[in-house]
């Protein structure tokens, strides 16, 4: 490999009218003297998508634009790889704004550490109030647990990385992504690639500006897609379980007791036998409990403000909840069409 590949840029885009310009421009700012070449994969977007990538693309010759009439994420990064020529594969989003110096540090340790796919940290912002109180719950422990693009972890070898670095002939040897999987793609591309023997690797050096849903209801749709979809991995792969991954559906199963206990214990009142009573009454608890965890996750959380922070907090029980209840779902019928649909206006 030379010291500057050139290197091929693959973006899935949907309705993403607000953001696609500063992504495109992050891309093509890059501090790197390789060959650069940027393919849009266009799906059937509602908003003014199509026209701003059609302008962009004829400023720059190094856009090509491709159509993706099913609009799923996997098709996209398909056709925009086999659309594209250079040795390095690097997928971004057209939510997402890249550092300058995010590709050649990104190929730096690609070679460094012979890895095959590189991915670094989510940095979570905002551009509204409600924004950035969703992405500090991005960036709390509380909010996502364990995945270090959310977090932060030494650097090493991972399960997962986040968009990727991918060296080209990996896909010809391990296969492109599964254009079934149409959430959780990459964690499956990833065990291929691991199962192949190669290195997925986390760089903390790598931080990829990310713009999260702005809104509650594409926040929960996502979230619910996300669930459902790491339940199919789960149901699918002994690899993709975790302990972590039960916990919030017994979360939700605590919750929902608690409240029904609060309903049904008033009306029984006598005639329930004492160990359901004293469950039903030790149930009622979980609410009170998570929701004062949420809380003081809410203001120990990046946000400034009180109103910030109290949002914050709101947004722990619409990512957490919403993901248990698809997570049941994938893990117990699978994912089936399951299909986020926060950004489908």
């Amino acid at each position: 490999m030379t010291e500057y590949p050139g290197v091929a840029y693959v973006m899935p885009v949907l309705n993403e009218a607000d953001y696609l310009q500063e992504a495109v421009e992050s891309v093509l700012a890059q501090d790197y003297e390789g060959d650069k070449e940027l393919v849009l994969a266009l799906g059937p977007s509602t908003d003014e998508t199509n026209l701003v990538a059609q302008r962009i693309a004829a400023q720059d010759s190094r856009i090509t634009l491709v159509e993706n009439p099913q609009g799923r994420t996997p098709i996209a990064l398909n056709l925009a790889i086999r659309n594209s020529s250079n040795p390095i594969v690097i997928r971004v989003d057209a939510h997402s704004e890249l550092p300058a110096s995010y590709t050649k540090r990104g190929i730096e340790t690609l070679n460094r550490v012979g890895a095959h796919d590189v991915g670094g940290l989510m940095d979570a912002r905002g551009r509204t109030v409600l924004q950035r109180a969703i992405a500090a719950a991005y960036h709390s422990k509380f909010g996502f647990g364990g995945p270090a693009y959310h977090s932060g972890a030494p650097e090493g070898e991972a399960e997962s990385a986040y968009l990727g670095i991918f060296r080209r002939e990996v896909f010809e040897e391990v296969g492109y992504f599964d254009e079934k999987m149409w959430r959780a793609q990459d964690w499956e591309l990833c065990l291929r690639i691991r199962q192949a023997g190669h290195k997925v690797w986390f760089d903390p050096e790598l931080k990829v500006g990310y713009y999260p849903r702005d809104n509650f209801p594409s926040l929960i749709k996502q979230s619910f897609a996300s669930g459902t979809w790491r339940g199919e991995i789960a149901r699918r792969f002994p690899e993709g379980k975790s302990l972590r991954h039960d916990l919030p559906p017994v979360l939700l199963a605590g919750i929902t007791l608690g409240i029904a206990s609060a309903v049904i214990q008033p009306i029984l009142g006598d005639d329930l036998p004492k160990p359901i009573s004293i469950l039903l009454t030790l149930s009622k608890a979980v609410p009170v409990l998570y929701g004062a965890c949420a809380l003081m996750a809410g203001f120990r959380a990046k946000g400034q403000g009180l109103r910030e922070k109290l949002l914050t907090a709101v947004t722990f029980p619409a990512i957490h909840l919403p993901w248990a209840a698809g997570y049941i779902k994938g893990r117990t019928v699978g994912a089936g069409s399951t299909l986020d649909k926060g950004r489908i206006k």
